[in-house]
């Protein structure tokens, strides 16, 4: 019988990846929930009654834990306990700041650490199918693979610790915010009388929310080629038509608004004639950063 695998947290992501790790094996769980550790144990998962019992029975911990201290708390729990496990995944949404302070905590008492954010919903998490963004070091990410191909559809090695967690941090903060600007564009073609599966068409085509990312991003801003395209002037002019247009239906912009301000300052810095990828000339001079490949 192969090793039982640990999972501290056992909310909905929590108890998806233990109902998929059965599947494999044995699985130990902890919540302080008792209401959570009666699902969990109903779905085949061994429940323990505090964390400190899982010292020493387990060589692989996952933490599913809802908040970023949650994580520190468990992390430095698990530091105490008499016998450490080898590796400790931590797949709750946390910043990469706590990523790398866990990864410290577990180090230094010879506990390897990654970081393994998920992509997906609980629904890809039960089945098996999880895509994972992984943080580590080398040997500390190759541990922890055997472990993760088990459940994941695939794996994508970011980097150093806290890399996975910045990623996810990174894609949820565009998916939060282009909803917000898709909401807004959805109330004014409403107010237009605009058929919405006819507005998700055309969003949806080659030309429509992909260009900005597959062609200015992928390869104008990695290229730093600003040459000709639709120019920064246009895009200002074609932004402050959409703020006019919203403003006489009425429809109240947040998103929208927000992202015309670099347009204006593009604009005063004497970038008209570029195109208007080259905003990303902003953020390296704000960020000391640059975007070429």
């Amino acid at each position: 019988m192969s090793e039982a695998t640990g999972i501290v947290g056992l909310g909905n992501a929590g108890l998806a990846v233990a109902s998929a790790l059965l599947k494999h094996g044995p699985v130990l769980g902890y919540d302080r929930s008792k209401e959570r550790c009666k699902l969990a144990q109903d779905a085949g998962v061994d429940v323990v009654e505090s964390l400190d019992d899982l010292d020493g029975r387990t060589p692989v911990v996952l933490l599913s834990l809802p908040k970023p201290e949650a994580s520190l708390a468990v992390a430095g729990a698990i530091a105490a306990w008499s016998r450490v496990p080898g590796l400790v995944i931590e797949t709750s949404t946390v910043t990469p700041d706590t990523a790398q302070k866990s990864a410290t905590l577990l180090e230094a008492v010879g506990v390897g650490f990654v970081d393994a954010a998920i992509a997906g919903g609980v629904a890809s998490m039960a089945a098996g199918e999880i895509t994972f963004f992984l943080g580590g070091t080398d040997a500390n990410k190759a541990a922890a693979e055997p472990v993760l191909d088990r459940i994941a559809s695939r794996i994508f090695d970011l980097g150093p610790v806290g890399a996975g967690m910045g990623t996810k941090v990174v894609n949820n903060g565009v998916m939060h915010a282009v909803m917000v600007v898709l909401i807004e564009a959805f109330a004014m073609s409403r107010k237009l009388d605009i058929p919405t599966d006819t507005l998700v068409e055309i969003l949806n085509r080659e030309e429509g929310l992909l260009r900005p990312l597959i062609h200015r991003v992928g390869e104008r801003m990695q290229d730093g080629n600003y040459a000709a395209g639709m120019s920064v002037s246009n895009a200002r002019k074609d932004s402050v038509l959409a703020l006019e247009t919203a403003q006489q239906l009425g429809v109240p912009l947040f998103a929208t608004l927000a992202s015309h301000t670099p347009y204006e300052i593009a604009e005063a810095k004497g970038m008209g004639d570029q195109d208007y990828a080259a905003l990303a000339k902003l953020w390296e001079d704000w960020c000391g950063i640059g975007f070429e490949r």
